[in-house]
């Protein structure tokens, strides 16, 4: 099979596609042939050897969510069969044309939605429904802030919050971002490279706030929480320090919080693939949430995608197509 493979870690350039075995589904995996994938943030920190891959995945080959078809089921798998249209959450082995996935992180592909439309969705709802839904426990008529609201996470927890009932603000660096965040929901997003968000937000007050930005934003988003309110850290792109309050805390019953998904057990993401199933799929079937792909890629062009993903010019997701 084509994968594209991490020659060394540094820039996109190093990127090449190459021939590699086609894995074998293990005890209750599933082969899938690969159509698309998703790309992340993760898949670039991996790409300049900051975060190396489980043991159990290819060490050279990024990619963490993938669509297409099931080729063959390894011992003990039963829910899928050969030929069911799929997209699944990955360790990693993404950018390949075929990949060996438990079979538990498997979910169908929506009615109507294409491949690569299917490819951007495991790692983003994943993230977003176990961290502003279950560890935040956001719920209808609260107000909740996403940092980033044009990425491929903002654009999931946008559209999620709103289908849930709260009132959803956000931020972004452009005008155009805006104006995207706000038609998928948001009720005010604010450029941050023209305005205060702590300014713009102080009179709202919010319950909560999606953050992975940190540094600078940490005690920011701390002064504009409710009481009882939950601050959630999915990354820390501006560093992961930042002073507070520890009686303040205490005041106002604030909770911190955050998580990272790839290093969790196969069992974790079962569980987190059945609860998504259960609440987000049928939102995604009545027609409240929709694929925002910004731009797709042959996967020899994989530089290319990554660059864009690094220049944050997106609007939505960025995916590889792999057939």
């Amino acid at each position: 099979m084509k994968a594209v493979i991490i020659t060394q870690p540094g820039g996109p350039e190093v990127l090449q596609v190459q021939e590699r075995p086609v894995p074998v589904a293990g005890p209750g995996q599933v082969l899938i042939r690969v159509a698309a994938a998703g790309i992340n943030r993760p898949d670039v920190a991996q790409r300049k050897g900051k975060y190396p891959a489980p043991p159990d995945v290819p060490p050279d080959i990024a990619g963490l969510e993938v669509a297409g078809v099931v080729e063959a089921c390894g011992p003990g798998a039963s829910r899928w069969q050969a030929g069911d249209k799929v997209c699944a959450l990955a360790g990693g082995g993404g950018y390949a044309q075929y990949a060996a996935v438990d079979e538990r992180h498997c979910l169908p592909v929506p009615e109507g939605w294409s491949f690569e439309e299917a490819a951007s969705l495991p790692e983003t709802v994943f993230t977003v429904w176990h961290n502003v839904f279950q560890r935040g426990g956001l719920r209808s008529k609260e107000n909740f802030l996403v940092h980033g609201g044009s990425s491929g996470i903002g654009i999931t927890a946008i559209q999620l919050a709103k289908a849930r009932g709260a009132r959803v603000f956000a931020t972004a660096g452009t005008e155009e971002k805006c104006l995207a965040c706000e038609e998928l929901g948001a009720e005010k997003c604010i450029n941050y490279k023209l305005s205060d968000f702590e300014d713009s937000l102080m009179k709202v007050g919010l319950d909560v706030i999606l953050d992975m930005v940190g540094g600078d934003y940490i005690p920011k988003n701390l002064r504009l929480l409710r009481p009882d309110g939950r601050l959630v850290f999915i990354n820390a792109m501006n560093g992961g320090k930042g002073g507070f309050d520890a009686l303040d805390l205490m005041r106002r019953r604030l909770t911190l919080t955050g998580s990272t998904l790839r290093p969790r057990d196969a069992d974790f993401k079962a569980a987190l693939a059945a609860d998504v199933e259960k609440n987000v799929w049928p939102v995604i079937a009545a027609g409240e949430f929709r694929s925002v792909v910004y731009k797709v890629f042959d996967m020899e062009n994989a530089p290319a995608a990554h660059a864009l993903m690094e220049s944050s010019e997106h609007i939505g997701k960025i995916v590889l197509r792999m057939e």
